[in-house]
């Protein structure tokens, strides 16, 4: 018996339809990633981006919201600041790319792979993703923690440690 069974079992209510969904991973990323501008200014930031001057002139994207968007990275940890000055220039601060953030890639990786394959233009993608060291595509892959390659139809979900069931009504 699984255990998606027993919690049916145990409680009447069905664990996949019934469950508590307020503590998902998934939602609470979104709340942070989740908004096109969030996505386009951390691909920004791996092309090489780091000034908001950079990433205004190549996303087009509104002043205010950009200001809003790097500064709610920063606040999230996902980019960290750091000053530089041009000669004649007050100093300014530069936006580089932390631990947290590289944890990010895997994830927006997996987006480009999509985007490549479904949405690329007739010609094919506009950026290439290669491993700097022989050239060769880079891809992202699911591995289970042993090390397994997964595909999707290998994966399985089951209740983790802060399982809940939603309230009866």
């Amino acid at each position: 018996m699984d255990a998606w069974t027993e919690i049916l079992q145990d409680t009447g209510m069905d664990p996949r339809l019934d469950r508590d969904v307020s503590n998902c991973s998934i939602a609470r990323t979104l709340e942070i990633v989740g908004e096109k501008w969030t996505i386009l200014i951390l691909r920004e930031v791996w092309y090489g981006s780091s000034r908001f001057g950079d990433f205004e002139r190549v996303l087009g994207c509104p002043r205010n919201l950009l200001a809003a968007r790097l500064r709610m990275l920063v606040e999230e940890g996902i980019l960290a600041t750091e000053t530089y000055k041009e000669p004649g220039s007050r100093s300014r601060p530069k936006y580089v790319i932390t631990a947290k953030g590289i944890d990010l890639v895997p994830a927006v990786m997996g987006l480009l792979q999509w985007g490549d394959r479904y949405r690329a233009d007739p010609e094919g993608p506009a950026v290439l993703a290669r491993h700097r060291e022989c050239g060769a595509r880079v891809d992202v892959e699911i591995r289970c923690e042993q090390g397994h390659p997964v595909q999707a139809k290998d994966i399985e979900s089951v209740p983790g440690p802060a399982f809940r069931m939603r309230s009866p009504k």
